[in-house]
């Protein structure tokens, strides 16, 4: 059993494409740190500040100098994470799914519109889906071929992360508001464990329009998380979600650990952590 103190203590974790040394001393002193250990990162700078005893003007300072940071427990390893859930859209990949495919159709504005209103929650995600797939009706399946292999693309750094969970021991879960066309062919590329997402209704090699079956909205993510929590994660396990936009918020609510990746403001402040300036694999370093 680990000592109380040790699992009470915290270290201040920072990372940014580049941290000029007097801010990461600045650092130190605010938090009291003892120690400056540099962290694997990819393409990023990482450093661990320990102990951390402060917290004051730590999110100001970095809000000013562009730097992501996060207290992280002794507690919190790597080896206890044992499932890790994340959206597709704007999160795993780079891109909003559907306003490419509208793009393609000469109505990327209209679609992009009603999905960045309800990334910010300023409509029910259900509506906006329901309003952006029906101005789709007519177009060709092969649009959607097009729209994976020549503009989807990882966010910067899914792939290290994805094996750093992975080799530490975790499954992993994507589920997307957008479209089982696309989640379908990550799993197969990326060896990822579970999926959920929406099926396009398709007649005569056409989209209809319409969505079959249920609509994986933010409750339906928050089902697919707690369903595998129960199976995968009982007892002093952890598991970790990261998403983005308003409809990922109630799958952040039922982790234990929540990142909000490049998100919008309202995510950022209901997450555990924020990752503004570095790539996805910069989650590894929240944990020890």
């Amino acid at each position: 059993m680990p000592h109380s103190d040790a699992l009470a203590a915290v270290d201040l974790v920072i990372q940014a494409p580049d941290i000029d040394t007097p801010h990461i001393k600045h650092l130190a002193h605010l938090v009291g740190a003892e120690a400056i250990d540099a962290l694997a990162a990819a393409q990023t700078q990482a450093f661990r500040l320990s102990p951390a005893r402060e917290r004051a003007g730590v999110a100001q300072f970095c809000a000013n100098a562009g730097i992501d940071f996060g207290f992280v427990p002794a507690a919190q390893r790597l080896d206890r994470v044992r499932l890790v859930a994340m959206d597709m859209d704007s999160t795993l990949i780079s891109i909003e799914c559907i306003d490419e495919i509208a793009d393609l159709r000469g109505i990327k504005p209209e679609i992009a519109a009603i999905t960045a209103r309800a990334m910010r929650g300023e409509i029910d995600f259900r509506e906006s889906l329901t309003r952006r797939v029906a101005l789709l009706a007519g177009l060709e399946v092969a649009a959607l071929e097009r729209v994976y292999n020549e503009r989807l693309r990882l966010s910067p750094g899914a792939e290290r992360m994805l094996s750093g969970f992975t080799r530490a021991g975790a499954k992993t879960l994507l589920v997307s508001g957008g479209f089982t066309f696309f989640t379908d062919r990550l799993k197969a590329r990326l060896g990822l464990d579970y999926t959920l997402a929406n099926t396009l209704q398709v007649a005569d090699g056409v989209l209809t329009g319409r969505i079959e079956g249920t609509i994986v909205d933010g409750e339906a993510k928050a089902d697919a998380i707690l369903r595998l929590r129960r199976e995968l994660a009982g007892g002093d396990w952890l598991t970790v979600a990261i998403g983005d936009g308003a409809n990922d918020l109630p799958l952040l609510a039922c982790a234990d650990i929540s990142v909000a990746y490049h998100a919008k403001p309202v995510v950022r402040a209901a997450a555990t952590y924020a990752i503004d300036h570095c790539g996805l694999d910069a989650i590894l370093n929240l944990f020890r």
